[in-house]
Formats: structure tokens, C-alpha cells, sequence
């Protein structure tokens, strides 16, 4: 009984939001406990790969950043790839709004975190952390709403959420990077043509892609370029199909999911979401940074996502979800909100002040919680259409 209610829990849709959710508050706990000294000093420990001296040697915080999360973005690359040439972005005509959803979600945002920010300009570099939804967090949140929203809505926040994922992607590598070593960038060219013949070829086997990709991360790395988007650009070198008519994007896709969901991500989490409470006092929660990244979450997100639905929808460009309501979409808007890991990635790399950071934490978090029980609330006690109403019987039965 209890491994079938095991397997029941690890299998459904809500369980890596709920993972997600217990590590930020067990790093929380302990961030505010005696063993906060363990804590960060594990963290701030130095581990290195070097031969006679030349290598990579970093603390363990930026190993499970820019390491571990590597795997976290070759997952969303290879969901990325998938989605572009078989699934909900092959069609254009899907993409448009959710596609313009997303974008608003990103703008809003950042244009309300600046109006907080603007006379504090050691803040700026943090524009996008509010620009971003954590996909799991957020379809989790959805999952725990069950056969009460139609199945089109679930849809329409996946693929928003996918673009937006693209979008942050695309704003790390443009905004994020650090001073280009030319020489780094031109030696990984070698690695690159190395997988683009094994795509071409139709490679049956992975494991060569990946070693590729590693050598790809540690080029990257030593450029100046962000490590993760190695991960991203090596999951579309990921064969679709090989000669055999198999799929290894398919194989890495779901040989992954389970250890970033139920691993990466809330590692990250556990090593990232240590809010430290002492010295902070409720007035802090109104300092720029946490209440332009808490605002730019809570009401950037609802205004840009349902803003940008709907003037489409009555510009009569798009057409809403099918058996959505307005409040449904704004329940979705709501839960756009929910930037947990990305969020905290950004923050990572736009401040490595601590005391700044702590504030990016208690703004990503206060703005991510607020967001995801608005997002359910309104979700939940939103009234089904009639035509919908049986659907919603048959699944919960």
C-alpha cells in the first residue's frame, strides 16, 4: 500500500511543486538556525578539477548553479525541441497567444520592478528576476486545482511557460554574460561540429552528445558566457530520430525528468531559497529590490499575461482556451507569477552582494507564494461552463 502510494505521489503532476516548495522551506529552517554556519559553509566550500594547476575550481554554490543547473537547461532544451517540431509550438497559430502572453508577462514585470528601482541604481542589474515562471511550481500549483479548470488552460500555461523559459534563455545570454574570451568561444566550435554530425547522422547513441556537451560547458564556462546555455544548445543536437526511427531526445527526455524534478531543482532550491531573518525587519519587505521583484511577480505577471489575453481575444486575433473563462485566465496570469528556480537563478547572477541577495530571496519568495495562493484560490472556486461541467465529474471520478 505504501509503495503504490508512493509511486501514486512521484508520478502526479503536483508532486515536483510540492518537492519544490519543501526544500525552499527546509532551506528556510536551517538558514535560521543553529546549523546556518554548516549550511554556508558547505556551500562556500571550494571543490576544483585542475591538472598541474590549470582547471575549474569553484565553491559548491556555483558548482550546483552553473553545473548542476547546466542539466536543468538540457532538460528544458530538449522540452524546447520537442515542443518546436512535434508538440504545441509546430503550429504558429498556437503559439500567438500564449507566445504574446509570455512576452507581456516578461515586459510588465521588469518595467514595474524598474519603477521601484529607478533611484536605486545598484539594483538595476536586477530587471529580469521578475521576469521569469517556474514551470514546475506553477503546474503543480494547477494539478492541486485537479478536474476544476478544463484541460485547454493547462495547455495555455505550458506553453506559456516554455516561452518564457525560452525568453529568460535568451536574456541570460545577452544581459548576463561576463567579459568574452574570444579564444574559449572559437575552441568550442570543435565540439559543436563534433554534435552537429552526430545530429546529422542520426546518432542512435547519446552518450557521445553528452560527452561533447561537457567539453562544450567547460568552453563555455572559461568564455565569459553563462555555463547553463551549454546545456540548452546541446539538447538541440539531441537526434529527434535516428536512422532506426527512434527518438533519443525522447529517451534523454525522460530519463532526466525524474532526477531534475525530484533532484536538481530542489537541490538547487534547498542550496539557493536560505532567506536569513535575522536583521530583517518587516519594513525590509519594502526596500526596492524585494518590493519591486514581489511587485513585478504578483502584479506584473497578472497584468501583463491577462492584459496582452485580452485585447487579443478582443482585437479578435486570438480566441480564449476552449472552456476557459476570463477568470480562469486570470487564475493562470496569477500563477505566472510563481518565478521560484528561475527567479532565484537570475538573482544569482545579477548580485553577489549577500545581503542584496537575501533580498532577492525574500522577494522571490513572498512574491512566488502570494502569486501561486491567488493563482489557486481563484482557480479553485472559479465556475466551470456548463458544457464542461460532466468533464469535470468524469475526471475526478
Amino acid at each position: 500500500m505504501l509503495l503504490r502510494q508512493l509511486e501514486k505521489f512521484f508520478g502526479g503532476e503536483a508532486s515536483g511543486g510540492i518537492i519544490l516548495m519543501i526544500s525552499a522551506a527546509a532551506a528556510m529552517i536551517v538558514a535560521n538556525s543553529s546549523l546556518f554556519g554548516a549550511y554556508d559553509g558547505v556551500l562556500g566550500s571550494y571543490f576544483g578539477i585542475t591538472l598541474n594547476g590549470a582547471g575549474i575550481e569553484k565553491p559548491l554554490i556555483l558548482w550546483i548553479n552553473d553545473g548542476l543547473m547546466a542539466v536543468f537547461f538540457l532538460l528544458v532544451g530538449l522540452e524546447l525541441k520537442a515542443e518546436l517540431l512535434e508538440g504545441k509550438l509546430k503550429d504558429p497559430r498556437d503559439i500567438l497567444l500564449p507566445g504574446m502572453a509570455a512576452v507581456g508577462g516578461m515586459f510588465v514585470p521588469a518595467a514595474i520592478y524598474f519603477m521601484f528601482n529607478f533611484s536605486s541604481p545598484e539594483t538595476h542589474a536586477g530587471w529580469a528576476i521578475p521576469a521569469a515562471t517556474d514551470i514546475a511550481f506553477a503546474l503543480g500549483i494547477l494539478a492541486l486545482v485537479g478536474s476544476r479548470v478544463p484541460t485547454s488552460l493547462k495547455v495555455f500555461l505550458l506553453t506559456l511557460a516554455i516561452l518564457d523559459d525560452l525568453g529568460a534563455i535568451l536574456i541570460i545570454a545577452f544581459f548576463y554574460t561576463a567579459e568574452l574570451k574570444i579564444d574559449y568561444l572559437f575552441l568550442s566550435l570543435i565540439p559543436l561540429a563534433g554534435m552537429y554530425f552526430l545530429n546529422r547522422s542520426g546518432a542512435h547513441r547519446i552518450a557521445p552528445i553528452i560527452l561533447l556537451g561537457a567539453v562544450l560547458w567547460v568552453l563555455v564556462l572559461k568564455s565569459g558566457v553563462h555555463a547553463t546555455l551549454a546545456g540548452v544548445i546541446t539538447a538541440f543536437f539531441v537526434p529527434m530520430k535516428d536512422k532506426w526511427g527512434k527518438s533519443p531526445l525522447h529517451s534523454l527526455e525522460h530519463a532526466l525528468s525524474p532526477y531534475v524534478l525530484f533532484g536538481i531543482v530542489p537541490i538547487f532550491a534547498f542550496a539557493n531559497a536560505g532567506v536569513v531573518f535575522e536583521g530583517v525587519s518587516f519594513s525590509n519587505l519594502f526596500d526596492p529590490l524585494p518590493l519591486g521583484i514581489a511587485g513585478g511577480l504578483i502584479l506584473g505577471k497578472q497584468i501583463g499575461v491577462f492584459g496582452i489575453t485580452w485585447i487579443l481575444v478582443k482585437l479578435g486575433v486570438a480566441q480564449k482556451p476552449f472552456g476557459a473563462t476570463w477568470l480562469h485566465i486570470y487564475g493562470v496570469s496569477a500563477l505566472a507569477g510563481i518565478g521560484f528556480t528561475m527567479s532565484l537563478f537570475i538573482g544569482g547572477l545579477s548580485f553577489e552582494d549577500p545581503f542584496l541577495m537575501n533580498e532577492v530571496r525574500i522577494g522571490v519568495v513572498s512574491g512566488s507564494v502570494i502569486s501561486a495562493i491567488i493563482g489557486y484560490c481563484v482557480l479553485r472556486f472559479a465556475p466551470l461552463k456548463e458544457g464542461h461541467t460532466e468533464e469535470a465529474k468524469a475526471k475526478a471520478a
